[in-house]
């Protein structure tokens, strides 16, 4: 019996994104849209925008105060965001 090299198509989605490197940008806006539901509204309304690169998260604030607040919580945040996205997707979040 011959070995079939044919994919599923779950795997040619995924080797398509890999090699046009938009697996990173998914995953940038899978983490915006559960922005709200992992950090609550009132954190969600002073979050001007995400943006992720290289498995860190730099997470822009309109509040100076509120980002030193999250940044005691760093490691925590990350945790809550890769167990919401269903994989290690992050390794550090900065907030400006």
């Amino acid at each position: 019996m011959k070995k079939s090299n044919q994919q599923t198509l779950g795997e040619a989605i995924r080797e398509f994104l890999k090699s046009h490197h938009l697996e990173e940008k998914i995953t940038e806006t899978r983490i915006t849209q559960s922005w709200e539901k992992i950090m609550g509204t009132n954190i969600s309304r002073y979050t001007r925008h995400l943006v992720l690169k290289n498995t860190v998260l730099t997470v822009y604030l309109r509040s100076s105060v509120l980002r030193t607040e999250l940044s005691y919580g760093k490691t925590k945040i990350v945790q809550m965001i890769n167990k919401e996205v269903g994989e290690a997707v992050l390794t550090d979040i900065i907030f400006k």
